[in-house]
């Protein structure tokens, strides 16, 4: 063998075509030995090493993606309840604003009916007094109405007659007229 090796080294060096030494089957005893060698290193190593590796760097990355969505799930529930807690807030601030306006609206009718109680008590006590003012006024005009009748009849007869009625004459006339 060592002499084919020479041989090949020897037409190689000469010019001549001994071919790729890798396709000549006298090599592939030795080819194969090589190859065995070196695909059970790489197999080992790929096994041992390397896929190790790459399996823990996968892992840790699930591992990280699934801590990530976990997080992700307890933040959401966490907002869910704060805000389900602010509604209810809301709703309880909606309920307490609807009470106030309520109780306020309810003072301020009770207010104005109190002042409009007052100011209609004001009016009738001035409306009561204004009548009897009235009633006052026209009982004095009512109790000048016969004298300004009888004067009024006085001056009427004297324009048409030229004669002044007496007294009793007078009285007598207005009182059948009453």
């Amino acid at each position: 063998m060592a002499t084919e090796v020479h041989q090949v080294a020897a037409g190689a060096a000469s010019g001549g075509g001994g071919g790729l030494p890798q396709f000549d089957p006298t090599w592939w005893a030795g080819e194969i030995v090589w190859f065995t060698v070196i695909f059970a290193i790489v197999f080992f190593l790929m096994a041992k090493v390397f896929m190790p590796r790459i399996g823990g760097t996968i892992d840790e990355r699930e591992k990280r993606i699934t801590g990530d969505i976990r997080q992700a799930t307890a933040l959401k529930e966490q907002a869910e309840a704060q805000t389900a807690e602010a509604d209810a807030e809301m709703a309880q601030a909606r309920s307490r604003s609807h009470k106030l306006a309520a109780d306020a609206k309810a003072r301020a009718q009770a207010e104005a009916s109190q002042r409009q109680a007052v100011e209609e008590a004001k009016l009738g006590e001035t409306v009561a007094k204004a009548e009897a003012e009235i009633r006052t006024a026209r009982d004095e005009a009512l109790s000048h109405v016969r004298d300004i009748a009888g004067e009024t009849a006085q001056s009427i007869l004297v324009r048409l007659t030229g004669e002044a009625a007496s007294g009793p004459e007078l009285d007598a006339a207005l009182a059948a007229r009453s």
